[in-house]
């Protein structure tokens, strides 16, 4: 998940900064998850805690006010800024997002890989044995991190399998697996189980615009969350690009940061 600091009168003027971000007016700020890459594991965290440790990081940065984009699993952590930071939080974009595990009226597990299926059951019924198989998943990745990515293909469908295939884009989700899992696997075990209960705050207290991008395509976490999602949120705008699937948030990020920039 990301935060967006506008910074007003850099998106135009006679000598502009190089860098597509500089050209947009952004500051870009990433932070890893407790558990993830550098930072300190916390069990038992909700999706809501990750408010509080965005407001933190943003009060020691000296930024007021801001926008948020998460991606996947990212996105709920960007909905509770949202929801719990309407003082601050201005725009919120997300891409690829699951719907809350109780979500009324949806079929779930409809549409969803098996693997996205089995983790997110059996966080709800053996949460024991899902712990034990995400770090066997995380030590094998941490050390051959292409391991999880032709785990992930076994899976796909052909629009993620067409992303991912390019050698930039493997390079970095390599990277990403790697720094992500250095200090083992708690960030991704806090995760699916947070993502798996209740999120600690309501979508129906989302008051600021938020832009919601999902592909038709996506097995991992299919567009009828997206779609849910968008029904509960009172100005939400709802991107479904035909022909794309998880991975092809990628490619959609540019846009989604000149939406975010635009309040400056």
């Amino acid at each position: 998940m990301f935060l967006l600091h506008g910074t007003p009168g850099s998106r135009s003027g006679p000598k502009p900064r190089p860098g597509v971000l500089h050209r947009l007016g952004i500051r870009l700020i990433s932070y890893d998850r407790p558990g993830y890459g550098g930072s300190t594991p916390r069990p038992g965290r909700n999706v809501a805690d990750a408010a509080n440790d965005v407001a933190m990081i943003a009060d020691d940065l000296g930024l007021d006010r801001f926008s948020v984009v998460g991606r996947s699993g990212g996105g709920p952590h960007a909905l509770a800024c949202a929801a719990l930071r309407p003082e601050r939080v201005v725009r919120t974009a997300v891409l690829v997002c699951f719907a809350q595990p109780d979500a009324a009226g949806l079929e779930y597990f409809r549409g969803m890989n098996g693997g996205n299926a089995r983790d997110f059951a059996a966080a709800a019924v053996d949460p024991l044995r899902l712990v034990e198989s995400l770090r066997l998943q995380a030590e094998q990745t941490r050390r051959d991190p292409d391991s999880l990515l032709q785990r992930l293909e076994a899976e796909m469908t052909w629009p993620d399998r067409q992303v991912v295939q390019d050698l930039g884009i493997r390079r970095l989700l390599h990277q990403a697996y790697r720094e992500a899992l250095r200090s083992g696997p708690d960030g991704w075990i806090d995760d699916v189980l947070a993502l798996s209960r209740d999120w600690g705050f309501r979508l129906s207290d989302i008051d600021g615009p938020v832009r919601l991008w999902h592909g038709e395509q996506d097995n991992f976490a299919p567009a009828s969350h997206t779609r849910w999602l968008a029904r509960q949120i009172r100005n939400a705008e709802v991107l479904v690009e035909p022909g794309a699937a998880h991975f092809g948030s990628v490619a959609s990020l540019p846009a989604m940061l000149d939406w975010l920039a635009g309040w400056t």
